[in-house]
């Protein structure tokens, strides 16, 4: 039986680009496909960054598009030497994507102006390639916005429609992100019947998401819990998702067990394992504290992300100085960079409460690793969490997750109040709940014994690829039929 060829069409994939959990999960799931017979590969656009300017790259391809009444020139890449462990192909756009940031502008921290024509002009791109190619991919899977108009150019553009037959696979990752745009760029698409305008349409808007969700054979959220929050609450695109549940998914992310190992990773003071947890945890989070001048003694709190409001950011600060102010001996870390409010509050705080609160407002996957190893507890206050990795990372690591009972949060933490349970959660987006659930991880780090005992349960469960992949071949050899 011939290997089945499956081509992720994504506008990130770690380490190459990163900005969030989109990065991971395209960078991992292909890597766990060629043990089912299925062999994953990577389509990006190339950025203008540290990765790419460090890898070799092969023109195998290049041509001319069309985009609206004028065209654009592309080359397509492939990576010599397959560092990823699968083929991984980069769109080159002139004057679209040479530029240092993947989103934003980090001159002046504002996306950019031509947002809609770069990932546009990559997903045609990409198609023409795909056209003009003798060998073909059995399945195209989207992630996202960015190519979430793959599968109306492929259905409906006249100039891409020898590809409709190909099956596509649209994943959202956040459904906050939907590529909304004014109805007239939609003359910047390859020609298509103005009658298929409807398709593109969404409460007045050309909605790419809402395009993809339509005209894909299949589409997934990261988590089961996530899509049926997507049909069943005031999300605006729940009747949209009501009318093609046929065709929905909810599968679970995993992540790359390779990479987040506390047994071999070099970012680590320590490396241990579950057998050795109390000893690597206690080298761990001395390292941590060192870093930040703070007692080791004192249970450590964490948190690591965007400083955004779907992530409930904006409840930090206020539940931190709630905490502190009450003359508690706690530590709390925080990562991330985001809501430019947020990074001048924690600008104060690091000045008000020295030795008790650290904020390091940056991107740092290397610092990321060493706080997941050293601290006692991870913060995931999120108000929409489709479906999260933190917290996997984190528990694979010994750190006891607090979350809001959301999206995939729900669905990979289990509270200690019930059999089995391993984490602490709240349903209420409050700072009166998020407290609640502190205090008991206080309680719960006061006793030693059961906190030893929750530590080696959650390094234990299995959160890798190896169900979530096995669901993913499953969709693709059913709508191959």
């Amino acid at each position: 039986m011939a290997e089945m060829k499956v081509y992720h069409l994504s506008a990130e994939c770690y380490p190459v680009a990163k900005v969030g959990g989109l990065a991971d999960v395209v960078g991992s799931l292909p890597k766990h496909l060629p043990n089912h017979g299925v062999r994953g590969t990577v389509v990006m656009p190339k950025y203008r960054n540290d990765w790419t300017e460090n890898h070799r790259f092969e023109t195998v391809h290049q041509d001319s598009a069309p985009l609206g009444e004028d065209s654009f020139s592309y080359r397509i890449q492939e990576e010599i030497g397959k560092a990823l462990g699968f083929p991984l192909y980069v769109v080159d756009i002139p004057e679209r994507f040479d530029r240092p940031g993947i989103y934003l502008d980090p001159r002046s921290g504002h996306g950019y102006w031509d947002e809609f024509e770069r990932f546009l002009s990559f997903q045609i791109a990409a198609l023409d390639w795909i056209k003009a190619v003798e060998t073909k991919p059995d399945v195209l899977h989207c992630h996202d916005h960015h190519t979430a108009l793959v599968p109306f150019i492929m259905t409906r553009s006249y100039q891409y429609r020898d590809l409709q037959s190909i099956p596509t696979v649209l994943t959202i990752h956040n459904a906050e992100y939907q590529g909304i745009q004014d109805r007239h760029r939609r003359r910047l698409l390859p020609d298509f019947n103005m009658a298929d305008m409807g398709l593109l349409d969404w409460d007045g808007k050309l909605n790419s998401l809402a395009a993809g969700i339509k005209c894909c054979w299949q589409f997934t959220t990261v988590s089961p819990t996530y899509m049926e929050q997507l049909a069943e609450s005031d999300h605006d695109l729940a009747p949209l998702i009501q009318q093609e549940f046929d065709k929905a998914r909810g599968i679970l992310n995993g992540i790359d067990t390779e990479v987040w190992n506390p047994e071999t990773d070099p970012d680590l003071e320590e490396n241990f394992s579950v057998g050795d947890r109390g000893k690597g945890k206690r080298s761990n989070k001395e390292a941590l504290c060192r870093r930040f001048n703070l007692d080791p003694e004192r249970p450590t709190f964490s948190y690591i992300g965007r400083l955004a409001r779907e992530k409930g950011a904006d409840l930090l600060p206020d539940l931190i100085r709630r905490v502190l102010d009450y003359d508690n001996e706690v530590n709390f870390v925080v990562l991330g960079t985001g809501d430019p409010v947020l990074h001048e509050q924690f600008h104060m705080m690091n000045r008000q409460y020295v030795g008790y609160f650290d904020a390091t407002l940056e991107y740092n996957e290397s610092l990321a690793h060493l706080i997941y190893g050293g601290s006692d507890f991870i913060l995931m206050p999120s108000r929409v969490e489709p479906c999260g990795l933190n917290q996997m990372y984190a528990m694979r690591y010994g750190t006891i997750p607090i979350v809001r009972e959301t999206g995939g949060l729900k669905d990979t933490v289990k509270d200690i109040s019930v059999r089995g349970g391993y984490g602490l959660t709240f349903r209420e987006f409050t700072p009166e709940a998020a407290i609640n659930a502190l205090d008991r991880a206080l309680e719960l780090f006061d006793n030693s014994s059961k906190l030893s005992r929750i530590r080696k349960r959650i390094m234990e469960l299995d959160f890798s690829w190896n169900v979530s992949a096995k669901q993913y071949i499953e969709m693709y050899k059913e709508i191959q039929l």
